[in-house]
């Protein structure tokens, strides 16, 4: 087994994240060499090899710890997989600052490597556009699609406080010197602040403690794309075309109405490409679904899945 990375203070949180690594090599010209971290967990009485795989992607500035708690409740009936995006969680760091479409590349090369099948997509955030943009690339391995606050088409608005971590020297001070990104989703993202416990927000920021481990959180937020001129918000266009396509799979949309980031706004536009969708509004939920209610959204997720399960069987 490689050599897996040790993130600080985990003998303190390493009980939330109870898990077995795993790494790929990418092979590819710009980060040949280049190791992504990832979960795949599953029961022994339910082979991987014929399990529906969940495949979770997480977002900006999370991690596969963002994951957990869905994993540990579905894991007994599906092949649950989630990577570290390059530069994130335990994956190796960046071997230059990575676009959307590189984190699309690297997705397909994990799903095409393991060769993931019958997957249900399950993303939130920079994970949505990620993910769906995956998924319209190799659309005869995926079979479900449910999202969590997300985007994926260009922003037609910009939160400000996205914007000032965008600013030349006091944006990269704040977000990779002083790790203010990071610390601030640990208070923006829930509408119920007792949601993290000391734990929980030291496992959030393990990943994330030094400069050069903080430069893809920063770069996640350069890559947000503020016109067309951006490389970034051609990708975003492609994906936004092709959500029609992907209106032929089941879809669930779970969105906390409280989130300042993806707005309600962003959940209507993709009701506007996917009208059939099942729809669930938190009223009182923020941008961390999975933080702020994870028992209800553990509930709604499974009982779609057992659902639609039977229609596609």
């Amino acid at each position: 087994m490689p050599e897996q990375r040790q993130l600080p203070n985990q003998d303190a949180w390493g009980e939330l994240y109870p898990f077995r690594p795993n790494y790929f090599e990418l092979s590819d010209s710009f980060s040949s060499g280049c190791r992504c971290h990832y979960l795949d967990e599953y029961s022994e009485k339910c082979p991987a090899a014929e399990t529906r795989c969940l495949l979770f992607v997480h977002g900006n500035p999370t991690w596969s710890f963002h994951w957990r708690q869905l994993i540990v409740s579905l894991r007994g009936q599906y092949r649950c997989v989630a990577p570290d995006h390059l530069g994130c969680g335990k994956s190796d760091l960046q071997p230059r600052p990575l676009s959307l479409a590189d984190h699309i590349d690297n997705l397909l090369s994990l799903v095409e490597w393991l060769d993931l099948r019958r997957v249900t997509l399950v993303a939130q955030d920079w994970g949505g556009a990620i993910g769906l943009g995956c998924a319209l690339r190799a659309s005869d391995r995926f079979e479900r699609v449910a999202l969590l606050n997300t985007g994926a088409f260009p922003p037609w608005f910009i939160p400000w406080r996205i914007r000032v971590c965008r600013w030349p020297l006091v944006g990269k001070l704040a977000v990779q010197g002083a790790n203010a990104f990071s610390r601030a989703a640990l208070k923006m993202t829930t509408t119920r602040k007792e949601r993290l416990d000391p734990r929980e927000e030291q496992a959030y920021l393990a990943p994330y403690s030094d400069w050069s481990h903080r430069a893809a959180v920063y770069q996640f937020v350069r890559d947000i794309p503020l016109s067309p001129r951006h490389r970034t918000w051609q990708t975003l266009e492609q994906i936004e075309a092709g959500l029609p396509e992907l209106g032929r799979l089941p879809i669930q949309l779970i969105w906390g109405m409280q989130d300042w980031c993806f707005t309600p706004e962003c959940l209507e536009r993709f009701m506007q490409h996917w009208p059939q969708a099942e729809v669930h509004r938190l009223a009182d939920v923020g941008h961390w679904a999975v933080e702020d209610a994870p028992e209800l959204v553990e509930s709604l997720l499974a009982d779609w899945l057992r659902r639609s399960e039977e229609a596609l069987t």
